[in-house]
């Protein structure tokens, strides 16, 4: 998997030796709370080295999993991801896989634009490469993940049950 790069941030593979913060990061209720129709707190380093195994098991030439750090000091501050959507249980595929971008960070980084510079290096990467339609999914509760998109330019297109088995905010957006 590549790396990516924006102004203040190296976007880049998950490493074995990020296992501390990655448990530090997901062991938060805070940081957790909105992923999935189920969300859990990592509890072991095992676990974050499994997560690791996982995230860089992705071999694609548009998808990934990244470790989201600063360029300038290589300080980890969260992930962002760009990876097929897994559909609610009963939805129809309709033929095409569809592609969710979403990220989190480690509460000591939040407020800093981050996400947003991350997600915008990630969508411009992949756009690049060929890929047309980028959606994200979030919690009805998560406001400061919509507002994320907002200022990524994604498009609201309303509720949906269709991804994660819960209800989800939807935006989109499209190359070009």
């Amino acid at each position: 998997m590549r790396a990516i790069t924006s102004d203040r941030l190296l976007l880049r593979p998950w490493r074995d030796e990020d296992m501390d913060f990655l448990l530090d990061l997901e062991s938060r209720w805070e940081v957790v709370r909105f992923l999935g129709a189920q969300p859990t707190v990592m509890n072991s380093r095992e676990d974050a080295l499994a997560s690791i195994a996982r995230r860089r098991a992705i071999d694609d030439p548009i998808h990934g999993i990244w470790a989201i750090t600063t360029a300038a000091h290589r300080r980890l501050v969260g992930n962002l991801l760009l990876k097929p959507v897994p559909l609610s249980a009963g939805e129809p595929a309709g033929g095409s896989t569809e592609v969710e971008i979403g990220w989190h960070l480690h509460p000591e980084a939040w407020g800093h634009g981050y996400a947003t510079e991350a997600a915008a290096a990630v969508l411009d990467d992949a756009f690049g490469r060929g890929l047309a339609r980028v959606i994200a999914v979030t919690d009805p509760d998560n406001h400061a993940s919509r507002a994320v998109c907002r200022r990524l330019g994604m498009t609201h297109l309303g509720r949906t049950t269709r991804y994660y088995d819960t209800p989800s905010e939807l935006f989109e957006k499209l190359a070009g």
